[in-house]
């Protein structure tokens, strides 16, 4: 009986050089999540995979690197650019096999240029910085964790104020949590708080208890902390 692998390839199509290539994906049985942070972040069982190191798509013919959460439409002169920063620079590279974490970190770097300069949705872009963030905070690189959680506020923020998030799979609630959230991890308490309001004043309304849950929860530990730090 052969053994099943966790890692299988997928076939894409690029849409910049219209070639096909394979890139690996994890089968869902082969992995495990223990828990949640409070952002999100997956929790990992050991011996189990991270699909986040296989996110990101990228093509090794031309370096163009996408998500599934990308859509297709090309702004104009979106392709022009994208040819020459990305693809006229593109020293071939191949990330369709195992990946280790650094491999992944840059394969999300290359996305979020990509995602730049095609001027993909707000959400998009904060999609690839925050799961960044988290591929640094597991390896305990708070710098860095702190610089992408920053870069995926500002683009939270943005999708939150022009409404892009609408139509996929972020409410506007998991996205004023999240604004709230990250506020909070990079200092920003009055942020912070003003997010957490928002999400509990729609406790009533709301389809989604365990976010008011989530939103309740931090606010009381801040309550807690500002009560310890005796400010």
């Amino acid at each position: 009986m052969t053994q099943i692998e966790p890692l299988y390839d997928k076939k894409y199509h690029c849409e910049m050089c219209e070639q096909s290539f394979t890139t690996k994906k994890v089968r869902s049985r082969f992995v495990k999540v223990l828990r949640f942070d409070t952002d999100f972040a997956p929790i990992y069982a050991d011996g189990f995979e991270n699909p986040n190191f296989y996110y990101v798509n990228v093509c090794p013919n031309c370096g163009y690197s996408f998500t599934d959460d990308f859509s297709t439409y090309f702004p104009p002169g979106g392709k022009q650019l994208i040819q020459d920063k990305i693809c006229n620079q593109w020293a071939h590279h191949d990330y369709g096999d195992k990946r280790t974490i650094q491999e992944a970190m840059n394969t999300f770097k290359l996305a979020a240029y990509s995602s730049t300069l095609k001027k993909e949705k707000h959400i998009v872009s904060a999609g690839l910085y925050i799961r960044l963030a988290w591929l640094y905070r597991s390896i305990d690189n708070h710098e860095q964790e702190m610089r992408f959680l920053k870069l995926a506020l500002k683009e939270y923020t943005e999708s939150y104020s022009t409404g892009d998030y609408k139509g996929t799979q972020v409410s506007e609630l998991r996205l004023m949590y999240l604004i709230g959230d990250l506020s909070r991890r990079i200092g920003q308490t009055q942020d912070a708080v003003r997010f957490f309001s928002k999400v509990i004043e729609k406790q009533r309304q709301s389809v989604e208890p365990q976010i008011i849950q989530l939103a309740k929860d931090r606010w009381q530990e801040m309550r807690d902390e500002k009560v310890v730090s005796g400010n």
